[in-house]
């Protein structure tokens, strides 16, 4: 028996022990984030598959791993088909195959600290169409049969400067204390760590390319905050930093935190927070009241020494960035060069950056048609050669106290081919149309996606994933509440806000092509008579688009002057911090288009 089949039928074995006859395994630990640390790491260890969102569902004859378009091609490469079942979440999601899975009278067992109360209320609906019981577990079965689970990370919690933060935290505490008093709240249970760092302005390193500190909080309307952190994970200097005002406590104190909140009115975000805080508030009498975590939008909409920090983050990581593209152009048409080497030296350019922390995400380094792969990471096993012919597409970002990056390039290794220029062209006039656009205050992301796909549709090509998400400031390369998607999104794009722009086009089997820059909304001037005030993108990111993969002749008057004026910015703000030789290249490089 292989190591996926022992470790599926030893977690049967205990549901059976029980009296469950299933199973729910998500990707997520107690603070719903991205990236969870190894502890947490549940469904990879269960299922094999290692992409960054995904759920399993195990019954006693059959088992399923749900991924969205990301990882379609992933998870048939990682996980035993012959074991689970790999299934497209938006095509089937798990209510409508537990439809057809799951018999009446089945007890379904779910870890209430990792699905939030929305997703519990959709698992409870489709399990009372069957006839089936939705079942809290009080430990997870995962658990009982992982021998070697690793420990909880106790990494250091620092201070996060205003130097860097643009605002103190008594300050930020203070404001929404107001906000919360205007609603008639007396409490926030913040259940992000993004939020909670973001508020206390601390960070830490509890998992992997996010900053974070793993730790919940409640905001009082008084402006006071109890952090419930382990007492091994402060560093010298945290408690003078966070002040009189916030109160660190044991996690184990969370409980009894919630129960002392009886009969007061609580703000707790059921999209993020786990079931069980909901259902600990509740069994406390305390009045609920479901609404957005009050930090994500102060959060997300940067303030003027946050957006000046992303300024200079990204002049750093195009520097980075500029010099790795010349490499590779000297490089890479040798042969010989592979996927995880390329993402080596990208690193270590980055490295020698002032403020640099880290990557902010693994690089997706993909040469040919593993480029095809939305969330490809390259391994020993799937580790391809830079070969002339190929397209290469390198995502990738970092993280420096200053700014969090995301940028993506694609560029050809020797002659591309007709299609493979006249696809990429598609996917940069959809790049520039979403740049470049001007829209009225009050627009949704949601509302401008179609535009960054305007020109794949007309020839009836897609992507599947989204246009945009949101970036933090030394926090989450992936931050809401804002994003640019097919999805509806309800919430308006606002200055201050960072989102990146990345439309894309996969040929399953052959090439991937992806465009990335980091836009931040701005205010945009508006024309005589107009009605409504009008918002727009400026652009963070600086580097090179690949001028050979240009189909020149498709482009409009307009997108080619976009792309000189894009051009001539990165040249005139790299040049000076790139030594002679990538210097060289840059001026070919970003020269204006024939």
């Amino acid at each position: 028996m292989n190591t996926t089949a022992a470790r599926l039928a030893a977690l049967r074995s205990e549901l059976a022990a029980r009296g469950l006859d299933g199973f729910i395994v998500p990707r997520a630990d107690e603070y719903q984030g991205e990236y969870v640390a190894p502890y947490a790491q549940r469904l990879g260890w269960l299922t094999g598959f290692t992409g960054s969102a995904g759920v399993a569902v195990v019954l006693k004859e059959r088992a399923a791993v749900f991924v969205d378009g990301r990882y379609t091609l992933q998870v048939r490469a990682e996980v035993d088909t012959a074991l689970f079942e790999p299934v497209h979440l938006a095509d089937t999601p798990p209510t409508r195959w537990l439809g057809d899975a799951l018999t009446a009278g089945a007890r379904l067992g779910f870890d209430p600290w990792l699905h939030t109360s929305q997703q519990v209320e959709t698992l409870e609906a489709a399990c009372d169409r069957i006839g089936a019981e939705l079942v809290p577990c009080l430990d997870n079965p995962v658990d009982a049969v992982w021998p070697d689970r690793p420990a909880p990370p106790l990494t250091p919690v620092v201070p996060h400067g205003v130097t860097f933060a643009g605002c103190a935290s008594a300050d930020k505490r203070a404001e929404l204390a107001r906000a919360l008093q205007a609603e008639r709240l007396d409490a926030a249970v913040l259940s992000a760590p993004d939020s909670v760092a973001w508020l206390l302005n601390i960070r830490g390193g509890d998992v992997e390319y996010v900053p974070l500190p793993l730790a919940f909080a409640i905001l009082h309307a008084d402006g006071t905050v109890q952090l419930f952190l382990d007492a091994r994970k402060p560093a010298p200097g945290l408690a003078d930093h966070l002040g009189a005002g916030v109160r660190v406590l044991p996690p184990a104190a969370l409980a009894g935190a919630l129960d002392a909140l009886s009969g007061k009115r609580v703000r707790l975000d059921s999209a993020t927070a786990p079931f069980w805080i909901a259902g600990r508030l509740q069994a406390a009498r305390a009045v609920v009241d479901e609404g957005a975590d009050p930090c994500a939008l102060p959060k997300a909409c940067k303030n003027a020494v946050e957006l000046a920090g992303a300024r200079a983050a990204h002049r750093r990581d195009g520097a980075a960035l500029t010099r790795f593209l010349a490499w590779l152009a000297a490089t890479a048409p040798a042969g010989g060069l592979s996927e995880m080497a390329a993402a080596d030296r990208l690193e270590s350019f980055r490295t020698e950056g002032e403020h640099f922390r880290g990557l902010s995400f693994p690089t997706i380094s993909g040469a040919g048609a593993n480029g095809a792969i939305v969330h490809y990471r390259s391994t020993a096993a799937t580790d391809r050669r830079l070969e002339p012919g190929q397209l290469y597409l390198v995502d990738s970002g970092a993280q420096y106290l200053d700014g969090t990056t995301d940028v993506t390039r694609t560029v050809a290794i020797g002659p591309a081919g007709a299609e493979e220029r006249r696809r990429f062209t598609l996917v940069l006039k959809g790049h520039i149309a979403l740049a470049a656009a001007r829209f009225p205050a009050g627009t949704t992301g949601s509302q401008l996606d179609t535009l960054a796909r305007r020109a794949l549709w007309a020839e009836g090509l897609d992507y599947d994933h989204g246009t945009g998400h949101g970036v933090g400031s030394y926090l989450s390369v992936h931050e809401g509440p804002q994003r640019i998607a097919k999805a509806g999104n309800t919430v308006a794009l606002k200055p201050g806000m960072v989102l990146s722009d990345e439309p894309g086009y996969y040929k399953a089997g052959a090439y991937g092509i992806r465009i990335e820059n980091l836009l931040a909304v701005t205010e945009a001037s508006a024309p005589e008579g107009a009605e409504r005030p009008l918002l727009g993108f400026e652009v963070l990111t600086l580097a090179p688009i690949d001028r050979a993969l240009v189909a020149t002749e498709i482009l409009t008057a307009d997108e080619r002057a976009w792309l000189d004026a894009y051009h001539a910015r990165v040249g005139a703000d790299i040049a000076p911090l790139v030594d002679a030789a990538t210097r060289e290249w840059l001026e070919a490089a970003t020269r204006p288009l024939a």
